[in-house]
């Protein structure tokens, strides 16, 4: 009597007929996904200049500048009851024009957060803080 072999060899038939199904579904339901649209920017809103800064400067001895960059950069010394007024009335004629506050090194920490919390308590918009880059080491 003969000895029967174990067949050792997969038989790939039956997974390329489920693959030619599966490519003709594909095929067939891939006209008709509804693609999406996205809502994007208008050229003219992204084409308008950012706005320069309005800096308050904190000087080492605490006395305080202001320095409009949109007329030309000058400083302008200014008492602390003067400064919000004058941030007001500069915001007033450009009320998306943001306000940095510059100090200088030796400058206490407190002193920029009192200038910071009386723009703040004047409803001052946009308040940010100037830095200088550092190193890279």
């Amino acid at each position: 009597m003969r000895q029967r072999r174990q067949m050792n060899q997969i038989n790939v038939v039956p997974y390329i007929d489920v693959m030619l199904v599966l490519l003709v579904i594909f095929m067939v339901t891939a006209p008709m996904i509804q693609t999406g649209s996205v809502d994007l920017p208008s050229v003219g809103k992204s084409s308008q200049p950012p706005v320069a800064p309005l800096e308050v400067i904190v000087k080492p001895d605490q006395s305080l500048a202001v320095r409009d960059r949109a007329l030309g950069g000058q400083e302008v010394t200014i008492g602390r009851m003067e400064l919000a007024a004058k941030i007001k009335e500069a915001q007033a004629k450009n009320p998306q024009q943001p306000v940095l506050i510059a100090a200088d090194k030796s400058v206490r920490y407190e002193a920029v957060l009192n200038v910071m919390d009386e723009l703040q308590r004047q409803q001052v918009a946009k308040i940010g803080l100037l830095v200088q880059p550092g190193r890279k080491q």
